[in-house]
C-alpha cells in the first residue's frame, strides 16, 4: 500500500481541532511509536491530513502525540516550524518513492513519461489519498508569506529535475517545454483526482501526455 505524501491535508471540518477530539496520549503513543520528535512529526502529519493546518491547533498535536507541548516548541520551535519540517520529510519521501516507481516502468523515455500517470494512478486509488500537500499548504497559508511557497518551489524542482532527465532524452529539441506541459498535467490530475476522488482522471492525464509525446 502506497502511504507516501497522501497523509496530510484536508479541510473536513470546521472550527479548530481541541485536544479533546483527539485519542488519549495512551492511545496515540501506540499508534505513533518512536522517540517524541517523531510522534509528533507522524500526529502533525495525520492531523493536518485529517481536519487541515489551520483546523489543528497545537493541543491536538501534543495529545495526539502524548508529548508536551513545551516538547514541541523545543523541538520544532513552533506551529510554522512543524509545518515546515512535515513537509519536508513528506515530499523527500514521496519524491524518493516517485522517482523509483518510474525509474522502474518499462520502456524507454518517452514511455516512462507516458506511464508515469499510471504511477501516480496507484497513488490516487489510496483510501488516505488527500492531494498534495505543498499545494494545500500554500493554498492555506497567507499568499504574502513565502516561506511554505519557497519549500514549494524547491519541492517542485527537485521533480521537475527527474521529469526533464527523461524528456531530454524524449523531446531533445525542447525538454524545458515538454516539463513544464506534463508538470501541468500532473498538477492538474492531482487536484483533479483530490476533487472527484477518482482515480481515473489519471487515465485522461496519460492519454493527454501521450498526445504531447506524439504530436511533434
Amino acid at each position: 500500500m502506497i502511504v507516501l505524501f497522501t497523509p496530510f491535508i484536508r479541510n473536513t471540518c470546521e472550527g479548530t481541532v481541541t485536544a479533546t477530539t483527539a485519542q488519549t496520549p495512551a492511545d496515540n503513543i501506540a499508534q505513533y511509536p518512536g522517540a517524541a520528535r517523531e510522534r509528533l512529526l507522524l500526529a502533525a502529519s495525520d492531523l493536518f491530513c485529517r481536519y487541515g493546518i489551520n483546523a489543528t491547533g497545537v493541543d491536538a498535536i501534543v495529545a495526539a502525540a502524548g508529548t508536551a507541548k513545551t516538547t514541541l516548541y523545543k523541538a520544532f520551535g513552533s506551529k510554522e516550524g512543524l509545518i515546515e519540517a512535515v513537509l519536508e520529510r513528506e515530499g523527500s519521501t514521496w519524491r524518493d518513492w516517485f522517482s523509483d516507481e518510474v525509474d522502474a516502468l518499462p520502456g524507454d523515455a518517452a514511455n516512462k513519461l507516458v506511464h508515469l500517470f499510471d504511477v501516480l494512478k496507484t497513488w490516487f486509488a489510496e483510501e488516505n489519498f488527500y492531494g498534495c500537500p505543498f499545494i494545500n499548504a500554500v493554498g492555506e497559508h497567507d499568499k504574502e508569506d513565502d516561506r511554505i511557497r519557497l519549500l514549494t518551489l524547491k519541492h517542485k524542482k527537485i521533480v521537475l529535475g527527474k521529469i526533464n532527465e527523461l524528456a531530454q532524452v524524449a523531446r531533445p529539441q525542447d525538454p524545458d517545454g515538454l516539463t513544464h506541459e506534463l508538470n501541468l498535467l500532473i498538477d492538474g490530475a492531482i487536484v483533479a483526482a483530490l476533487i472527484t476522488r477518482d482515480p481515473g482522471v489519471a487515465d485522461h492525464a496519460r492519454n493527454a501526455a501521450a498526445r504531447l509525446l506524439t504530436a511533434e
